[in-house]
């Protein structure tokens, strides 16, 4: 599980009870908010250092790498985000520094591809609804996203030991 904290997972519920372990799940949506800002950050610097690499290409190949370069360049977000869901904090800068982590419903860390589903699912439905499909997470206990239902995921608080 998370380092020190035994997470009461229910195997009824698969997802610990809001009720019931209020500490996991306060504050997670304003936290998840200005985790997400400062991921925003870390992922504009690496950008800026992935469009340097990629511009010095497209001049030796004397612009024919554009289109593949243009494509590489847009996954910049998405791997950021898979990589660090995936990896052994299961969560990405930003939700380090606020405590927060994602977490399978049966309590696993995410697998790299539940992690690669997780990431594809936020961009494709915020990108199509301009965001309102996140207001989704107002209207549940576990304060869930519809991406993290269709992924089969909890965004958790970090928690130290019990």
């Amino acid at each position: 599980m998370t380092a020190g904290y035994d997470f009461p997972w229910d195997d009824r519920l698969a997802v610990p009870d809001p009720a019931s372990f209020p500490e996991l799940y306060e504050g997670v949506l304003w936290r998840r908010v200005f985790a997400y800002m400062i991921d925003l950050v870390f992922i504009g610097i690496i950008a800026v250092g992935v469009w340097i690499v990629f511009a010095i290409l497209w001049l030796l190949s004397l612009g024919l790498l554009g289109p593949l370069l243009w494509f590489l360049f847009g996954l910049v977000p998405l791997a950021y985000h898979t990589l660090l869901l995936s990896g052994r904090h299961s969560a990405t800068f930003g939700m380090r520094c606020f405590d927060l982590e994602l977490r399978s419903v049966t309590g696993a860390r995410p697998s790299f591809i539940q992690a690669l589903i997780q990431t594809a699912l936020f961009y494709i439905t915020v990108g199509m609804t301009c965001s309102l499909i996140l207001l989704v997470a107002l209207f549940n206990r576990r304060q869930r996203t519809l991406h993290d239902f269709l992924a089969g995921a909890v965004m958790v608080r970090t928690l130290p030991s019990a």
